[in-house]
């Protein structure tokens, strides 16, 4: 008898203040669904956010009390008795335009990594520390080979003599 594999039931909703890099919705929503299924999350509401310095700097100073555009926010706003999880996660457009050219690949991977991040910090990922963070960046890399854009971190070290 062959085992029926679930599917994501996600609900996701997508913003994009900052429109200059063209990561399509449909692009989003596969690269999400593809991190839910690796890490069996059926049932979710995430939302995305796609903005600029200047309204990653509002968020980032409203929130967690730092006067910086950063590169990835991410809240887990599910409560207690909810039968999903609730993710709300804002990318700097901004940022990986900048962050792209410096590391050499394109904007969309720049921007698909901060997706990706966010959501395995909300997936309980943490990079605080040396070890997290390379535990944090493998996993990031895999997912984003997978989905098509190559690997940003473990790229570094490939072409190191």
């Amino acid at each position: 008898m062959e085992s029926e594999q679930r599917q994501p039931n996600l609900d996701i909703q997508i913003r994009c203040a900052f429109d200059e890099i063209h990561l399509g919705e449909q692009q989003i929503r596969k690269l999400l669904n593809q991190i839910c299924e690796k890490f069996s999350l059926y049932n979710a509401e995430i939302s995305i956010s796609v903005v600029g310095d200047e309204e990653m700097r509002r968020i980032n100073s409203e929130f967690l009390n730092r006067d910086t555009a950063t590169d990835v926010i991410s809240f887990d706003l599910t409560d207690e008795d909810e039968s999903g999880r609730v993710f709300d996660i804002i990318v700097n457009g901004e940022k990986a335009r900048r962050q792209a050219s410096r590391r050499k690949h394109s904007e969309q991977a720049e921007l698909a990594l901060y997706l990706v991040h966010g959501m395995l910090h909300n997936l309980g990922f943490d990079d605080s520390d040396r070890r997290q963070a390379e535990r944090m960046h493998k996993a990031e890399d895999k997912i984003l080979t997978q989905a098509g854009y190559g690997a940003i971190y473990g790229a570094k070290s490939c072409h190191s003599s």
